[in-house]
Parts: C-alpha cells; structure tokens; sequence
C-alpha cells in the first residue's frame, strides 16, 4: 500500500469534523455555558483543521541546518493567532454569561420581544410595516414623473424662467451684489 506524505491522518480529520460539530450543536443552545464550550470546541477544531492544512512536521525552518524538506511556520502563526481570537471570545462570552448569573441567577438567553413579535406576523403572514409603495395610487409612472419636481436639474430655458434675476441667486451665493 502507497501512502503519499501530503494525506493527513483519517483519525485527524474525523477529530476535526467531530470539534466542529459538536461545537455547532452547543452553540444553537439557549445556555451561555454551552455556548461558551461551542466556542472552545469550534475554536479547537479550526487549530487542528489548521495543523492538518499545514502538512507533515519537517525540519526546522532554518537555511542550511540539514537537508530535510523544512516546515511550513505559516501554520503555527495561523493557529497562535487563532488561540488569541478564541481566548478573547470565551472572555466576552464568559463575562456576558456573569453578569447574566447576576442578574437574572441563570445564564439562559431569554426571547427577544421584537423575534416574537416578528415571528407571529410571519404565521399570520401578514408585513410588519405598513407599505405605502405597495398601495396603488390609480396613477400610471408617467403622471406621476410630470407631478413631481426634480431639485437639480437645471432651468428650461424655454420656459423663461432666469435663476440670475432671483434675490440671492449670484455669484456671491446671498448678497445679491
């Protein structure tokens, strides 16, 4: 049997596939808890799957050390830098699932007032805001492009009308000099 260098470990990817989705799961819980252990697990899956993506360990990324084929360090900066974006997100979920204890003795996430009340409108399939465009006004778009007035455009010259002779149209923007 072949096996090529560049094909990670079976047991590898199914790790990393199983952090994931565990971590999905816990994060569609109600539980700040929970979603806090979705967070570590996911952000644990995605330092594995950037290990994996990183290839074999090699020799050390130094010219001239020895003849091996050398490392990649990219890999380990992704993953360090994936620990300290990790490690900031637990902190914040962890002090909102606090100050939720404290206030309230559980860190359950409570109904938004606002989801509810859009989601009773979506049953009754009815909009949540009043369409005045969707009302017909009995007009066609030609009458009512003849109706209204367009702020920049410039003066018909057929029509007669001189801006120039109106107070406070000159040069000088209002003093009429």
């Amino acid at each position: 049997m072949i096996v090529l260098d560049t094909v990670p470990s079976g047991a590898l990817l199914l790790t990393v596939g199983v952090l994931f989705a565990s971590g999905v799961y816990l994060l569609l819980e109600r539980s700040l808890t929970r979603v806090l252990l979705g967070f570590v697990l996911m952000g644990n899956g995605a330092n594995l799957a950037i290990l994996v993506a990183g290839g074999r360990a090699g020799a050390p990324p130094i010219t001239g050390a020895t003849s091996e084929p050398m490392s990649d360090p990219l890999a380990q900066a992704m993953v360090l830098t994936s620990i300290v974006i990790t490690l900031a997100l637990v902190a914040f979920v962890l002090a909102m699932a606090y100050r939720s204890w404290q206030l309230h003795g559980h860190d359950e996430v409570q109904d938004d007032v606002e989801d509810t009340r859009i989601a009773r409108l979506a049953v009754a399939d009815a909009p949540s805001y009043a369409d005045s465009d969707a009302e017909e006004s009995g007009s066609t778009l030609d009458e009512e492009a003849v109706a209204v007035r367009d702020e920049v455009a410039l003066p018909d010259p057929a029509s007669g009308s001189d801006d120039a002779a109106r107070p406070g149209a000159g040069a000088r923007g209002g003093d009429g000099a």
